[in-house]
């Protein structure tokens, strides 16, 4: 399925795992949801290779490459410097890219990388929904106060570019998942749609929701949903578990920077 979007700039840079998106003003692009999106590495970033395991035991000396720190008050600086240490310095970060409906029926899609899950009894995600620039709510936010749900659909390579485009600063009422031409999918127990692009899918009703902040630009909501429904595509999804290779995630770096899955290893917890 061909879908009219912006153009997007991928910056090149010597790591195959790591990417950067930028938006331009140039519309027109063709990106077809259905193929990969062909990825090129960040300049700058360094070839990361999976570790050498076996060699060390318990009491081992380990030899880090950094030997000095800088460090920094936090309590001094703007919120906007801290917000910068903190995207560039938690990374890797997955990113729900959430749906969500207004009581009056006007549907809104969104990414967010300050996400991640909680508990598995009951199961729960949460995402941080901070606010805009003038200190007001985002449309998420509010839609979740009025309807009490919401989707989380997963960020997957091939769905990049509309993911980022879908994070452009919309005039209120716009639904982002028409404007890019991404498929709502009817969800089975919420009103909010599912995005049929997405592998995976999460159907939540709103659990607990907590401030953090004083409401100015910085703070932040913390929204933690109750999974109530969890969809998967064939070939993601099997026998209960999910299969990475298939899903090929993107998370979320510093700046405009995203990463893909890169090297995997296995390293199991011993018995002590």
């Amino acid at each position: 399925m061909a879908t009219r979007l912006r153009s997007y700039e991928l910056r090149p840079s010597p790591r195959r795992s790591t990417y950067r998106i930028a938006i331009s003003a140039k519309e027109g692009r063709q990106y077809n949801t259905a193929t990969p999106l062909p990825l090129t590495p960040i300049q700058g970033y360094k070839t990361l290779m999976t570790p050498k395991l076996g060699s060390w035991k318990p009491g081992d000396k380990i030899t880090s490459p950094h030997n000095s720190f800088i460090s920094i008050d936090v309590r001094t600086i703007p919120p906007q410097e801290a917000y910068r240490l903190i995207i560039g310095g938690i990374i890797p970060r997955p990113i729900a890219f959430v749906s969500t409906v207004s009581s009056k029926g006007i549907g809104n899609l969104a990414p967010f990388s300050f996400f991640n899950g909680v508990s598995s009894n009951p199961p729960c995600v949460v995402i941080s929904i901070s606010r805009k620039p003038d200190g007001s709510k985002k449309d998420t936010l509010s839609n979740i106060e009025e309807t009490g749900q919401f989707v989380v659909n997963s960020a997957s390579e091939w769905i990049s570019e509309a993911l980022v485009h879908c994070a452009a600063a919309y005039p209120q009422g716009v639904d982002e998942m028409e404007k890019v031409g991404l498929t709502p999918l009817a969800s089975t127990v919420v009103r909010p749609a599912r995005v049929q692009e997405c592998a995976l899918q999460m159907e939540c009703s709103l659990h607990q929701m907590v401030e953090i902040g004083d409401g100015s630009p910085g703070s932040t909501t913390l929204v933690i949903g109750k999974i109530l429904m969890f969809h998967g595509a064939d070939g993601v999804l099997k026998n209960g578990r999910i299969d990475a290779a298939a899903l090929r995630p993107i998370g979320r770096l510093g700046g405009i920077s995203y990463t893909t899955l890169g090297n995997v290893f296995d390293l199991e917890v011993p018995k002590v």
